[in-house]
């Protein structure tokens, strides 16, 4: 784990790969939103079956400095896109950054390998999280040293406007 000094969300990842051991003594906040009421959501939206929801997520506004949604927004069906980065640019303090990592694509969405996911270009991408309010700071393509088409994911930097 790399130690952090300033207070981070995370979304779509295991609590054991981001906590710090329970004896340790840190001096960071990590807050942890793992997709659950998404996946809920997604069952919903894709097949119409009646989940209950027992944990509820509630993330504090203005509270992280920054976001890693690291392979999981692309889960969001394009309608719920702009509310989901809505609420996550409300997290974030004043110019806080959110780092974002998605498979790339021709504007395809629907069910993928048993799972819903949209895979945006990068221009429809910028779209969306503009209109959320965030200013890029850069984008790169994954992984480093491949032809473009050897290089499935785009990873973006984004701050709080």
């Amino acid at each position: 784990m790399v130690p952090l000094s300033q207070r981070q969300l995370t979304t779509g990842l295991s609590l054991e790969q981001h906590l710090p051991p329970p004896d340790s003594d840190t001096d960071h906040d990590v807050f942890l939103a793992s997709g659950q009421e998404m996946a809920v959501r997604l069952t919903r939206f894709g097949l119409g079956l009646g989940v209950v929801v027992a944990m509820v997520v509630i993330i504090p506004q203005s509270r992280f400095d920054g976001g890693f949604a690291n392979a999981s927004l692309f889960h969001v069906p394009s309608q719920e896109l702009p509310r989901v980065l809505l609420e996550l640019r409300k997290t974030l303090r004043p110019r806080g950054v959110l780092f974002c990592s998605n498979p790339r694509g021709n504007n395809e969405e629907g069910f993928s390998d048993g799972r819903y996911s949209c895979f945006f270009d990068l221009d429809t991408w910028r779209n969306y999280v503009r209109a959320a309010g965030f200013f890029e700071v850069g984008h790169y393509y994954r992984p480093p040293g491949l032809p473009r088409r050897q290089q499935p994911w785009l990873a973006t930097v984004w701050r709080k406007g």
